[in-house]
């Protein structure tokens, strides 16, 4: 009998719910995008489209200060636009956590993707984040988990990056 299995997304949404997040802030990527409408569809998670994603980052600490778990969700091209304000959860003590979906790595067909998909790791461990990689889709559940218990109870700052070998790389099509 062959084994049926779900979306690794949906790992990632049980592991919101079992430690309890409830706020969920995105730039709208297609990486996330099923996970976004789980989120969406929970009426104990608020979801928060954002412009930029820096105000991700404040959102969180704002979230963290009136007693609520939040996750951003953001693509590697995006961390280069936190770097300012990642300084904020590192200092002030407050848990943050971040789900990074990779670009620019296996398969990148677009070259301006590069130079941030391969300095990622370098910005986040420079602002005192820590990386938790994910390669394989049946990691995704334990390394999320794994990642917000350190966040939440270190009250550090924890980056998921979900490597795009394991994502898949996008391709457009002609015609």
């Amino acid at each position: 009998m062959e084994k049926i299995s779900k979306d690794w997304r949906n790992d990632i949404y049980d592991v919101f719910k079992d430690i309890g997040i409830s706020l969920v802030s995105h730039i709208p990527d297609a990486g996330h995008t099923p996970l976004i409408n789980l989120c969406e569809k929970d009426n104990n998670i608020d979801v928060v489209t954002l412009t930029t994603e820096e105000e991700g980052v404040g959102l969180s600490c704002g979230a963290w200060a009136g007693g609520k778990k939040s996750a951003l969700l953001m693509q590697s091209s995006g961390v280069g636009n936190c770097i300012n304000a990642l300084a904020l959860p590192n200092i002030c003590r407050i848990p943050f956590l971040t789900i990074v979906s990779m670009r620019g790595e296996w398969g990148e067909f677009i070259p301006w993707q590069v130079p941030m998909g391969l300095g990622t790791p370098k910005v986040l461990e420079a602002m005192d984040v820590k990386i938790f990689r994910v390669d394989y889709k049946d990691e995704v559940g334990e390394t999320v988990n794994a990642a917000a218990n350190f966040a939440f109870n270190t009250r550090k700052s924890a980056a998921v990056l979900l490597s795009q070998k394991m994502i898949g790389a996008k391709q457009f099509k002609n015609g």
